[in-house]
């Protein structure tokens, strides 16, 4: 029975470089050790780390992903050159947003600002950017582009809806308690992904600006996004989003994930985790109540309305807003 490897040392951590491993007397055959992942040249990660969490629920697929990409960025960093940083899909994951096809699994993507030159190897699409095109701010201790940087520079990667979700999960103004907008939790605005599309030079620019002209601030999610495009497409009026809804008195009845006050329309887009948590499911039910009380109309929809090809979500609202009064 082979004998299993010698215990690490605390004090190196999860991810380290070889150098690092060296200088604290591990030996070159320790490091070759099959619990230990090299995912870079030169940098080790326990595989306890890159294993997958064992996870349940709606948003476990997120959660998984995120841990998978942010053990991948702690090894590059011990290895990262003071030059280098974070860009593409990479950068995406680290301002806590997502791709439908993301698996964590993807090589880590970084950028240089010319003249460096990109780094290469296994596990790295690295990229030279002409220093007019990206700006680089510290997210969590970390070198990444900007969000308005990334958003343009995904221009010639990404097709009109993806362009569409990341710019609006971008805009959005996150809520915290009692549904209190936190301005300063938006990771871009809107002037600064259009002045990102416009830098002189910048590939994709029609791309992006057809991408831009359907960005909107208040979509909260990607099924928000998606249902709001379903409707765009069969010309419905446009929404309101994220919308305070007050009773006569001005007291906050709940926020509105979508509203057309002239029809007297509130729409709620369900994801599968408010029926999944008893106290958020609840807290829904009192609040469309209350809409309901108000006056207000309510229509839920669910993604299995949004992503049909027949776009049964906006046929809904379409019905609703009819009643309302709209001749559409």
């Amino acid at each position: 029975m082979p004998r299993p490897p010698a215990p690490l040392p605390d004090r190196i951590g999860h991810a380290f470089s070889v150098p690092v491993a060296r200088a604290a007397g591990i030996s070159r055959g320790r490091l070759r050790a099959a619990d230990l992942a090299a995912p870079y040249r030169g940098a080790r990660l326990r595989r306890d780390t890159e294993q997958r969490p064992v996870e349940i629920g709606v948003l476990a697929r997120d959660r998984t992903v995120r841990a998978t990409v942010l053990a991948r960025v702690a090894a590059y960093e011990t290895v990262r050159r003071p030059h280098v940083f974070y860009t593409g899909r990479t950068a995406v994951v680290l301002y806590d947003r997502l791709f439908d096809d993301d698996d964590g699994e993807g090589a880590i993507e970084v950028a240089v600002a010319a003249p460096h030159r990109a780094p290469r190897g296994a596990g790295v699409r690295g990229r030279q950017l002409s220093p007019s095109l990206v700006f680089v701010r510290e997210v969590s201790g970390l070198p990444v582009a900007s969000p308005a940087s990334v958003w343009a520079g995904l221009g010639a990667q990404l097709g009109p809806r993806e362009l569409i979700r990341l710019g609006d999960a971008l805009v959005r103004v996150p809520r915290g308690e009692r549904g209190i907008a936190c301005p300063e939790q938006q990771w871009a605005t809107l002037a600064q992904l259009r002045a990102a599309a416009a830098i002189p030079g910048r590939r994709a620019r029609p791309a992006l600006e057809r991408a831009l002209a359907q960005v909107r601030v208040g979509s909260m999610s990607v099924l928000e996004t998606d249902h709001r495009l379903a409707c765009d497409a069969e010309g419905l009026p446009e929404s309101l989003l994220d919308v305070e809804i007050r009773d006569a008195r001005g007291r906050l009845l709940g926020i509105a994930d979508a509203a057309y006050p002239d029809q007297h329309v509130l729409v709620e887009v369900e994801g599968g985790h408010h029926r999944l948590h008893d106290r958020q499911w609840n807290r829904d039910i009192d609040k469309h109540a209350a809409f309901t009380a108000a006056g207000w109309q309510v229509v839920r929809v669910t993604a299995r309305h949004i992503r049909r090809r027949d776009h049964r979500s906006a046929l809904i609202v379409a019905d609703a807003l009819r009643r309302g009064g709209w001749s559409g």
